[in-house]
């Protein structure tokens, strides 16, 4: 079975299995914001749930089993493990009818869709990020500070809650939800999986308004409300770029209004030409790392190996946390000149915060240090060649025993 599948379920069958087809649409669709594609076992296993011949809690206990017994188990098994729990999860979130709309709340839902996904399922971030942003050619947008995140999900959740609708025309409510939902998004109170957990929070949220989200937008359009809630939190007064919210508004105006406006991610790249023509990159292409420490933007036309970014034969090339090239179009290069791992495109953050690490405990696994930067094995591997490339820890013994000092 095939993703587009659920699609027959949508034109042919029951209202139930219509709305659960939808679902199941939207918890995979997220999974593209991340560059994430689901496996033929959790499709299987979809259909099956549609049909009705098991329920969604036996979905993830298969998923549960099927992974746990896998061995030898790959980065690309890794990531199919990920969106296809992930998945599960949003689908069981999606066809609860509970909803609670504040701090406890939100933070419950990241927790709920990333249980058995990530250690820190559920937890505040404890340090501050930034995020190379493809649709800003390299810049980020400015996250809230760690140290305030609760007080700001709570603030802004609290001015919601106390909003009045009343006499206000469709239109005005749809823009006045992006602000809200854009906001929320803008304080990325976690390590991962911020995108995912503000849309479910929000589909939740405008269910309990009174709207119908039953449509597959989230399916075909998620790469774009990332990106239009980037553009949404950006600004660069020396680029003569303002908050631009206009991309969000046409995105919820299809969601909720079923409006047809046109979605198209290049529309959105920071100085983009006038009329361009739109190919939507893949998000596996174009998915950025995080790194502990606001930083200027890079400059676009000077290759910077602490931007993760090289030019060759005349083209930017970016090379994202699975090692996939793309160049500043957002298509997939296999030019072999900017390759994570290697020494030159290393964000410096990441290994201060082992260096400081190592200074503390001594030595340590690849594990711990996994924990500390919020990474999967595979990712944290690339900073500690870096560092052994450099001389400036030693590692001890071999494979699973192997351990890390300082040189």
């Amino acid at each position: 079975m095939k993703q587009q599948d659920f699609d027959e379920y949508i034109r042919q069958v029951e209202p139930s299995a219509r709305e659960s087809a939808f679902e199941w649409q939207t918890a995979i669709g997220l999974q593209q914001v991340d560059g994430l594609q689901p496996s033929q076992y959790l499709l299987d296993a979809a259909r099956r749930n549609i049909d009705g011949d098991i329920t969604i809690d036996e979905v993830r206990q298969m998923l549960d089993s099927y992974y746990s017994s896998k061995t030898g188990r790959t980065p690309i098994d890794d990531d199919k493990a990920e969106c296809d729990k992930a998945s599960a999860n949003i689908k069981k979130i999606l066809s609860s009818p509970t909803f609670a709309f504040n701090t406890n709340g939100f933070v419950a839902t990241h927790r709920r869709i990333f249980e058995g996904v990530f250690k820190h399922a559920g937890e505040l971030r404890p340090f501050d990020i930034t995020k190379k942003e493809w649709v800003l050619r390299g810049d980020t947008v400015r996250y809230l500070n760690w140290e305030d995140l609760r007080r700001a999900l709570d603030y802004d959740i609290q001015q919601e809650r106390q909003f009045s609708y009343k006499g206000l025309s469709e239109l005005e409510k749809v823009r006045h939800l992006c602000r809200f939902v854009s906001g929320l998004w803008q304080i990325h109170p976690f390590r991962e999986g911020n995108t995912r957990t503000t849309a479910v929070f929000a589909i939740q949220y405008f269910r309990s308004l009174g709207y119908e989200v039953t449509n597959n937008l989230f399916k075909e359009h998620s790469w774009y409300f990332r990106n239009a809630l980037v553009r949404a939190n950006y600004k660069n007064a020396r680029l003569g770029i303002d908050y631009d919210f206009s991309f969000l508004e046409r995105f919820f105006r299809n969601l909720l209004l079923l409006e047809h406006n046109e979605l198209k991610n290049r529309s959105m790249l920071v100085a983009a030409p006038e009329g361009c023509e739109d190919e939507t990159p893949s998000v596996s292409d174009v998915n950025p790392t995080l790194i502990n420490k606001m930083e200027p933007a890079p400059d676009d036309k000077t290759a910077k190996a602490d931007d993760k970014k090289v030019e060759a034969d005349d083209k930017v090339l970016y090379a994202d946390d699975n090692g996939v090239q793309t160049d500043d179009n957002g298509a997939e290069t296999d030019d072999k000149t900017a390759v994570i791992g290697d020494k030159n495109v290393i964000a410096d953050d990441k290994l201060t915060m082992i260096i400081s690490f190592l200074e503390k405990k001594g030595s340590c696994k690849t594990a711990d240090l996994s924990d500390l930067l919020g990474l999967k094995p595979t990712q944290t591997k690339a900073y500690i060649y870096q560092l052994l490339s450099q001389g400036k820890i030693v590692a001890h013994g071999a494979n699973r025993n192997r351990t890390y000092t300082l040189a």
